[in-house]
């Protein structure tokens, strides 16, 4: 299991009132480490080093964010709440030059193991309402360090997001007698949106996907946590990943950037039988040498125009899918 190193950070959230939503402060941010070249901050660096991990090597290791972006309440002129200091980063490998597409089967599954054990940790926290597991990748999404890594918040709220997803679920429950998430799988699973299959996960371009190549990944049995996944399943889930990863890497012919999501129950003590757990995929890209840039309709009315057709970039998807594996895929050339 990781090895887990805290540190103490005060940042600030505040409540807007007119969304009812809350928004995090972390002026620290502004002047963490951005794409060093001479040295990684997430390499081992040895017992005597000074990197974020003191150690000759590891296989997965779990430490508090130097830089997080909740932290406890510092009190603004406007209503605040205390937020968790669990802001914690999750690094995959120690070799620098790998992404989660190029790991070994046997390493995504322990990271696997290393989420459900941080969900269960942090979720038990009494002030940490919703445990946000995600991976920013690449530049275009706004990557400050390149080494294979993901983060894990530990929130004090439930995210707008998932809050949004939970209450159309439950409303869903209510009327039908079953979690929506399992009935949009039903339809997506065989449709001519599905893209991937691996044992007991499916994947697919949902069919209001907002992203050109948007991606959901879901255990085709009801779970509401990734810690309620059985071992079958891990494996199931780990080769998915790999699967989904791999298959954005070959469609666009190099290591493509996304945002990795985990959507999954919150810890609030309260009872969420309408979660499924389930993975988002956003990469930024609209075609190889484009991105898909949010502007006025999108920030503005939080409404998304998107360039392409589901099933569409589904069947590109597959195509990718089914393709051989390349040895080392090239950087995006919109960062080149």
């Amino acid at each position: 299991m990781p090895i887990v190193m805290r540190r103490l950070a005060m940042p600030e959230l505040r409540l807007d009132p007119l969304r009812n939503e809350w928004v995090a402060y972390a002026t620290e941010r502004n002047d963490r480490t951005f794409l060093p070249t001479e040295f990684c901050p997430l390499c081992p660096s040895g017992t005597d080093g000074h990197s974020e991990v003191p150690l000759d090597t590891f296989e997965i290791v779990v430490f508090e964010n130097r830089f997080p972006a909740f932290g406890p309440d510092r009190r603004g002129g406007r209503p605040v709440r205390p937020a968790s200091t669990g802001c914690e980063v999750v690094v995959y490998t120690p070799e620098h030059e790998l992404t989660l597409a190029q790991l070994p089967a046997d390493r995504v599954r322990l990271l696997v193991d290393v989420w459900a054990d941080r969900y269960r940790e942090l979720g038990s926290r009494a002030e940490v309402a919703y445990v946000y597991i995600f991976e920013n990748k690449g530049e275009e999404v706004g990557v400050t360090l390149h080494h294979p890594h993901g983060q894990i918040y530990a929130l004090p709220f439930v995210p707008p997001f998932a809050q949004a997803e939970l209450e159309a679920s439950g409303l869903h429950l209510e009327e039908h007698g079953q979690c929506l998430h399992c009935s949009e799988l039903s339809l997506e699973a065989s449709g001519p949106r599905a893209v991937l299959a691996e044992g007991s996960m499916a994947a697919f371009v949902p069919r209001a996907a907002r992203w050109p190549y948007e991606v959901h990944l879901y255990p085709r049995r009801h779970v509401v946590s990734i810690a309620e996944l059985e071992e079958a399943e891990r494996w199931d889930l780990a080769r998915a990943l790999l699967g989904v990863t791999g298959m954005y890497d070959r469609h666009f012919g190099f290591s493509t950037p996304y945002v990795m999501a985990l959507h999954q129950a919150p810890t609030d003590g309260q009872a969420w039988p309408q979660a499924h757990l389930h993975f988002e995929f956003y990469p930024p890209h609209r075609r190889e040498d484009r991105l898909k840039l949010l502007a006025g309709v999108e920030l503005g009315a939080g409404t998304f125009v998107n360039d392409t057709r589901p099933e569409d970039t589904a069947a590109q998807l597959r195509k990718a899918a089914a393709a051989p594996a390349e040895r080392a895929p090239r950087k995006s050339p919109v960062t080149q």
